[in-house]
């Protein structure tokens, strides 16, 4: 069981950062500088290619084989491995990777839902993007590539914090 859930929780982990990481260091800037198709890009992605269902899926998968993982080696959190160095550094990367989580699914999501509303109104109206559309589009983007960035650090340190846990005396 220890290996399965060691599987589903590197696996999901590494499909998790990983897209968080390309989507807030190529993805985000790259529909920004583009304009307005930028927002046709992300209903692709998002409402055609269903990324946000993909990295959910791995959030939820990696979080919850973590927890497993975590409760397992600490004995029910009964004992003092908790405590220890590798206790403590499991548990500070789990913390950044919930809190990683929680920025996502209450700002990145939102967030994503509105701009892909807002490009395909556009999209269906046939017209350019009035100048308020323009204005909304642009404060959206400013929001996904803040909140993408700082969940992408996030994961980076709780992906870290992961790597050294065993090591950490």
């Amino acid at each position: 069981m220890i290996h399965f859930l060691r599987l589903v929780h590197v696996l999901a982990g590494v499909f998790w950062v990983g897209s968080a990481l390309f989507m807030a260091a190529f993805i985000v800037p790259t529909v920004r500088a583009i304009g307005p198709v930028g927002g046709q890009v992300m209903q692709q992605l998002a409402q055609v290619r269903k990324v946000p269902v993909y990295m959910m899926s791995s959030m939820a998968l990696t979080l919850l084989s973590g927890i497993a993982l975590y409760w397992r080696a600490a004995g029910g959190f009964g004992n003092g491995w908790a405590g220890s160095g590798p206790g403590i550094t499991f548990g500070v990367g789990g913390v950044l990777a919930i809190l990683a989580a929680a920025l996502g699914l209450t700002m990145g999501m939102p967030t994503a839902r509105r701009l892909g509303a807002l490009a395909g109104s556009i999209a269906k109206s046939g017209a350019p993007p009035s100048a308020e559309q323009m204005a909304e589009m642009q404060r959206l983007q400013g929001r996904m590539s803040t909140v993408g960035a700082l969940g992408a650090g996030l994961l980076v340190l709780a992906t870290a914090a992961m790597a050294v846990a065993r090591y950490v005396a």
